[in-house]
This record gives structure tokens, C-alpha cells and sequence, in this order.
């Protein structure tokens, strides 16, 4: 990965490349997409305790006036996420959203509420299973998610990779049961309704915004389905930019990227790199 002398990196890829020179030039049009955990909030074994890199906000504060839209992509409810982020009542982060639940709740700087639809009655019913369930798991935590999503963690488990393979089954079937489904993640197992994902959220807000170029970046395969919205909107003449927060935990990500940095650290520089460079 080369460099400017501005400090900006340069994406890998001709298709990467396009997408950064779109938002350069006509930022007014571009969207920043953003997931939370693992790229403007260091992964912890606590997700209770996770909070954005402490230079996140600012750098959003500098460059969210620039551009269209910023929309943080999240699986987390939206209110939390906010809360998390410190989002609410900076001044410069007028044009950001939150996109919580995969895009089932929306937060918006400017009014400071949260709009979301009825929750799906299968994760009451999944919740009180699982919980019911947890203490066998030893080791796993059981993670609500504002009665839209619920997460099994296994990160604190003796052995993380073991818990989460054994889990993996009983988990699906149990979410099927539901008409949930299982979103996997880095050593997080979350079920949910189908029909809710990163991709869709983030196409959908694309779309109302008339974005002319798109940035998303994302850590986890949860952040899958936002690349491919990404590619979908290349393939209809949208140029786009591909980041992966760097994880050596998920390899699918990485290989899809147009352009790796280093965790939240590396995506609050290019962010403050991209103010940097825009009128």
C-alpha cells in the first residue's frame, strides 16, 4: 500500500482508486459508512465496554460537514450505539446517522431520536431460551440487543473457537425455530430476523441520499453484505471504497478490500486524512 505525501493511503485497486477520487471531487455527493465494533471501536471481551477510539469523534466532527451523509452501520440498537460513540450533541455531526439493528432503527444528529419498527416476536422467544440455557454454556454470554437481536458470545470461554463451533448448530437451529436466522462474527454467534443486514441498510440509505460515490468500512463478516451493496452500486456507476479495519480474524474481509488499516486507529487517520484534504 503506497502513500501521498498528504498521508492519504492509497487503495490497492483500480476499482478502489475511482472510488476515493469520486469522493475527492465531489464530496457533496459521497456516503461514509462506518461499522462500530472493530473499526471506530476497539474490539474488548466486554461489549458493554466497548467506546469509539477516543479521536473518532473529532475526526467525524471534521469531515461529516463535507460530505453528503455519514452512517455508522450497526448490529447494535441505535440509542446504544450512540451512546458508545458520543455522538449525540456534537457540533459537526449534523449530517451523521445511525443505522442500528442492520438498518431496523435510525438515529439521526439532527432531531436526536431513534425511529424503529415493531421488534420481531421471535427474539422474545429465543431470548428466554437462551437464558434459560447460558448457564451450561460455561464461559458464553448472553448479549440483548434491545429486543431485536440476541448474541451469544464466546470470546471469554476457556476455549473461544470450540465454543463457538459447538454453539454454532444448536444456535441455528434454535433461531429457526424462531424464524430468526444466525449472523456469525468474531467469536459472536447473533440471531436475528432474516431480511435485516448491513448491505440492505446501507444500499437503502445509498439510494435516498443519491449518493454519488460510496466509502464503507467494516471489520467482521457481519460487514460482508455492505461490501456487496458496495459492488452493486460500482456495478450500476457508482464508484465505491472498500476499507477493512485490520483483522487477521477475518480474511474474507480483508481479501475483498480495496484498502487495509490498522484497526480503529488506521480508519480515524484516513477519516482525519480525508477532511484533511476536502474543502
Amino acid at each position: 500500500m503506497g502513500s501521498h505525501t498528504d498521508s492519504t493511503p492509497v487503495p490497492a485497486t483500480r476499482a478502489g482508486r475511482d472510488g476515493l477520487d469520486a469522493l475527492l471531487s465531489r464530496p457533496d455527493r459521497a456516503l461514509i459508512g462506518l461499522d462500530f465494533d472493530g473499526t471506530l471501536a476497539p474490539i474488548v471481551a466486554d461489549p458493554e465496554r466497548a467506546r469509539a477510539h477516543p479521536d473518532a469523534v473529532p475526526a467525524l466532527a471534521a469531515l461529516a460537514p463535507k460530505v453528503a451523509s455519514v452512517a455508522v452501520v450497526t448490529g447494535r440498537p441505535a440509542d446504544v450505539a450512540v451512546r458508545h460513540g458520543g455522538f449525540a450533541g456534537v457540533s459537526g455531526l449534523e449530517h451523521l446517522v445511525v443505522l442500528g439493528h442492520y438498518g431496523a432503527e435510525r438515529w439521526d444528529a439532527v432531531t436526536d431520536t431513534v425511529t424503529a419498527p415493531a421488534p420481531h416476536p421471535g427474539v422474545a422467544a429465543v431470548r428466554a431460551e437462551l437464558l434459560d440455557r447460558a448457564g451450561a454454556w460455561q464461559g458464553t454470554w448472553v448479549e440483548e440487543k434491545g429486543g431485536r437481536a440476541v448474541a451469544v458470545h464466546t470470546r471469554r470461554a476457556a476455549d473461544p473457537q470450540a465454543a463457538f463451533d459447538a454453539l454454532r448448530p444448536p444456535l441455528t437451529e434454535l433461531a429457526a425455530r424462531h424464524g430468526l436466522i444466525v449472523e456469525p462474527g468474531r467469536m459472536v454467534l447473533e440471531l436475528r430476523p432474516p431480511g435485516m443486514d448491513k448491505g440492505v441498510a446501507l444500499l437503502d440509505h445509498a439510494r435516498s441520499i443519491g449518493a454519488g460515490s460510496v466509502v464503507y468500512a467494516g471489520d467482521d463478516l457481519g460487514d460482508l453484505p455492505a461490501y456487496g451493496a458496495v459492488e452493486r452500486l460500482r456495478a450500476s456507476g457508482v464508484p465505491g471504497l472498500l476499507v477493512c479495519s485490520g483483522s487477521d480474524e477475518v480474511p474474507e474481509l480483508r481479501e475483498r478490500s480495496d484498502l487495509v488499516v490498522d484497526g480503529p486507529a488506521g480508519v480515524v487517520a484516513l477519516l482525519r486524512a480525508l477532511a484533511g484534504r476536502l474543502p
